[in-house]
């Protein structure tokens, strides 16, 4: 353990440090700001940098009188600044790892009290040598003690209990006693003490001593007992010691929603294994079963106040609170913290709560036998296949596991066909997320996210509002147009026979079908216009002629004029939406790029925003993309992502 005079030195070479570490003075608004410029003087980050305020300033009132502060900033030294019990024994004893041995020798301590001197001797810690009388003596001396009690200075050396015992008296005088000072720094969450050496006569400070002068300075709070309790064995002067440190509020977390369910659907995972997709292993339906927990809350933490050392409360926050919501077919355990399935069904979030749609199942084809037509609220589920002229609408999901004819099907979910679509050219399939089938063939295909297949797509009309994706050892995209916001991605496109097809991206495809909506109901309103400007016309000519219109006619006239402004507000509302819609494109952003591994041949027409290519020779692993308002052809970029989605199995229904 080190002696007084090691501690000492020490703390005198700290103090050199200090001296010499680098400071620069600066002016600012604020404290704060005037921080932030000695950061970049220092190229120290603020957490380094220690500071005097030379001058607050003043802030003036509306500008007026105002002063700025100035302050020394200099890098923070902790070690020269707050001395803790570990700097005491650091670098003396068994600081190094490689230390192989932890013999300590016993240690002398004297102390010069208001009732006398006491002495402390602590015994030797393995092979560490004992103290001896001597060096009891000597230690007694050096504190100018030359008469003391012998026998009872022998007896402590042979104990060596660790204990203060009295063994001496001297002539005291409380004038000379030790002197501290404290300062009080950090917005009051640190407190140093200086403590000056006694002079002749004068006592050492002791714990309680220490303890009560912190407190008659109002520092009440995190006083360090640990050091407290070294600065009586090892007195400390003339150094500044770190005596109290506050206590930093702590801000509760706030309540969070944990969810046994993947919230976020829109991610594509599509695996293919030898050239082919076997959606049998896809089921993108996330099933959940009665009972089944399905989110669990984790309530608010409660913040923990913080206080300075002079004991001034700093509150905390407290966590803030979320609702867990829960919607059909959802229920709250007795605490209120789990959400739980009352069905077996489709766990989904709609109106940012939890519901769980019931799952309708078909045993077989969807046709006269089954039932004929499915609307249902919830998620449907056919085995087989739905045959030509039948409706299958849900508000979940569609599977079906089967071939789809030349029928409608309608989903606010995914739509998953594990076979193929064969529209007969009147095949419409309409997804409010995405598209799964192995193939796509003379039909009408609309996705609000994706559409995704496996051998190809043939002579129809395809839409996605983010890619449309077409992979496989047969995956190509022959006839027809496909329109995607981001990506259209396939192995071919077109055909050797030269098949007009269209691919176009860098738009949203909902968004021009409303304008082309809009403007086709436009072309309807001036039609009608046309026709009743036209009765008026004729009616108001007869007026002037006659003089005079029958009632019936007159009555006619006034209700045209009704008519005619009513059609006309109805143009200018529809124009405006028009507008809105195309403003809306124009502040698009997805450039878009189509993509092939495999050829492109000649009759495809490639059209990125406004800008359109005509393929007339073929090109092999190729990437378009849009460039100075224009289609240039790139090296093949492959599809991004892991395509492959594992999900839980059905639940067993009746």
């Amino acid at each position: 353990m080190a002696n007084l005079l090691q501690l000492r030195e020490y703390m005198r070479h700290l103090a050199e440090e200090d001296r010499k570490k680098k400071s620069v003075t600066v002016t600012g608004a604020t404290i704060e700001d005037a921080l932030n410029q000695a950061a970049i003087e220092l190229s120290l980050p603020l957490a380094r940098i220690e500071y005097e305020v030379l001058d607050p300033g003043k802030r003036g009132t509306f500008g007026m009188g105002r002063k700025d502060c100035i302050i020394i900033a200099y890098e923070r030294v902790e070690a020269a600044r707050a001395v803790s019990e570990e700097d005491f024994n650091s670098g003396y004893e068994d600081a190094s790892e490689d230390n192989e041995s932890p013999d300590l020798d016993g240690e002398v301590f004297v102390r010069l009290t208001s009732d006398g001197v006491l002495m402390k001797i602590t015994s030797p810690i393995g092979k560490g040598k004992r103290v001896s009388a001597a060096q009891a003596a000597s230690a007694l001396e050096a504190r100018g003690i030359d008469s003391y009690n012998e026998s009872i200075v022998t007896k402590a050396v042979k104990r060596g209990d660790n204990e203060w015992i009295r063994v001496a008296e001297y002539v005291y005088n409380p004038a000379n006693d030790a002197i501290m000072t404290v300062d009080i720094t950090d917005f009051a969450m640190k407190a140093f003490v200086v403590i000056r050496p006694p002079g002749d006569g004068g006592a050492d400070p002791s714990a309680d001593l220490i303890k009560n002068f912190l407190k008659n300075n109002n520092v009440v709070h995190g006083i360090k007992e640990d050091i407290v309790s070294a600065l009586e064995t090892r007195p400390l002067y003339n150094e500044s010691v770190l005596i109290a440190e506050g206590t930093q509020p702590k801000d509760g977390a706030d309540a969070k929603i944990i969810y046994n369910f993947e919230r976020d659907t829109s991610q594509i995972q599509l695996k293919e294994k030898n050239g082919r997709v076997d959606f049998r292993e896809q089921n993108i339906v996330q099933n959940v079963v009665e009972g089944q927990a399905l989110a669990k809350k984790i309530p608010a933490a409660k913040g923990e106040n913080g206080r300075t050392v002079t004991g001034k409360l700093l509150p905390a926050k407290n966590g803030k609170d979320v609702q867990l919501a829960i919607g059909k077919n959802v229920k709250l355990s007795s605490d209120g913290l789990t959400a739980v399935a009352t069905i077996n069904g489709q766990v989904i979030i709609h109106a940012d709560k939890i519901n769980v749609e019931p799952i309708y199942v078909v045993n077989g084809d969807v046709n006269l036998k089954s039932g004929g037509n499915v609307i249902f609220l919830g998620t449907v589920f056919v085995k087989g296949g739905v045959e030509d002229g039948f409706k299958v609408k849900a508000a979940g999901n569609i599977e079906i596991m089967g071939n789809v004819g030349k029928c409608e099907l309608d989903a606010e979910g995914d739509i998953i066909i594990h076979q193929g679509i064969n529209g007969r050219g009147g095949g419409v399939v309409r997804s409010g997320k995405s598209v799964w089938a192995k193939f796509i063939e003379n039909a009408r295909v609309g996705a609000g996210e994706f559409v995704v297949v496996s051998d190809g797509i043939i002579n129809s009309t395809v839409d996605a509002d983010k890619k449309i994706i077409c992979q496989g050892k047969r995956a190509t995209i022959v006839g027809g147009q496909l329109r995607a916001s981001e990506e259209i991605h396939a192995k071919n496109i077109g055909s050797i026979a030269g098949a007009e097809t269209l691919v176009e991206v860098g738009f949203d495809p909902k968004s021009v079908e409303r304008i082309r909506a809009l403007e086709g109901k436009i072309a309807e309103i001036d039609k009608q216009l046309e026709e009743i400007e036209l009765n008026i016309h004729t009616l108001e000519n007869v007026k002037k002629m006659k003089k005079k219109l029958p009632d019936e006619k007159e009555a006619f006239l006034d209700e045209l004029v009704v008519k005619k402004g009513d059609l006309d507000s109805e143009k200018e509302s529809v124009q405006a939406e028009i507008k809105e819609v195309q403003e809306y494109l124009s502040s698009l952003k997805v450039n878009g790029k189509i993509s092939a591994s495999g050829k492109v041949f000649p009759g495809v027409r490639v059209a990125i925003k406004e800008a359109v290519l005509k393929i007339r020779s073929e090109f092999k692993a190729v990437t378009f993309v849009s460039e100075g308002g224009d289609v240039r052809v790139t090296k093949y970029e492959e599809l991004e992502g892991d395509y492959t989605k594992k999900t839980s199995p059905r639940p067993r229904q009746g």
